[in-house]
């Protein structure tokens, strides 16, 4: 199938799976949330939305596997391979808090081909298909042209791995506070490298996510003009759960000359 037409139907399909989450946050309620760990939670919202992406998308490629963060269809080393996030920003759905997203990526052995991620409390669209360029709602989008740390708008997260992520997060983020544009966090992985892929943001970094969290966006980063690698600066970002998306290889590089520094913490 033409990438093009396949983005199309994928965002189609993310569009209705964002309507239903929509729909169902009219009735939802506190005793709907299970804790799959601390601070992590699920709700029968999220499985059921990973249900319909996975009818369909199997209507749409029969034949590949699914990597899905409620574990509900499996991989077995199928040439193509969906990566899908029904609700991305589960606690802030939970609290009526934007942003929260659908994310759907599709994988060729070690290569995301498509990246689709819906904002659903803003309606945004973000998608992007490998060599094809990087769109919102239909109109093309690219990174900021920033190159300084200290110029630069600056998103993270916080993880729910406190005690091995306290040590980073308590000596990168006051590197940066004071001596940059402004930090913020949002949530959600997936709406932030979106946002990075817009020049909303200048780089973006989080560490012990999963790569449901990151495939959609990181394709859409990269057709955006921006880098994406692991804190190791392995461009493979499929093989990590610790990423950094910049607007550009210069500004990338400062980044991780900073937070290569502190790597040693949360291994």
């Amino acid at each position: 199938m033409n990438p093009e037409q396949l983005t199309e139907k994928m965002i189609l399909i993310a569009q209705e799976a964002g309507s239903y989450l929509c729909e169902q946050r009219k009735s939802f309620r506190p005793e709907d949330v299970m804790e799959k760990g601390k601070y992590d939670y699920v709700s029968h919202v999220d499985k059921d939305t990973e249900i319909l992406l996975i009818n369909r998308l199997s209507e749409l490629l029969p034949e590949a596997g699914f990597i899905s963060e409620e574990g509900q269809a499996a991989y077995h080393d199928e040439e193509y391979c969906w990566i899908i996030d029904p609700l991305d920003g589960t606690t802030n759905y939970m609290h009526d808090f934007a942003p929260y997203c659908v994310s759907i990526a599709l994988r060729k052995g070690g290569t995301v081909l498509v990246g689709v991620v819906y904002e659903v409390c803003r309606r945004e669209c973000f998608y992007a298909w490998k060599d094809g360029g990087a769109y919102l709602n239909g109109n093309p989008i690219h990174t900021s042209p920033t190159t300084e740390t200290n110029k630069s708008f600056i998103s993270t997260g916080l993880p729910y791995n406190y005690e091995k992520y306290g040590p980073l997060a308590r000596s990168v983020i006051p590197r940066f506070y004071g001596a940059s544009a402004g930090i913020r966090i949002t949530g959600s992985a997936a709406a932030n490298l979106c946002y990075v892929a817009a020049g909303r943001f200048d780089f973006w970094f989080e560490a012990y996510i999963k790569l449901w969290d990151f495939a959609a966006g990181a394709r859409i980063v990269l057709e955006a003009g921006g880098t994406v690698t692991g804190f190791d600066n392995n461009p493979d970002f499929t093989l990590s759960h610790h990423i950094i998306a910049s607007s550009n290889d210069t500004l990338h590089q400062q980044v991780l000359n900073f937070i290569s520094g502190h790597i040693h913490s949360i291994m």
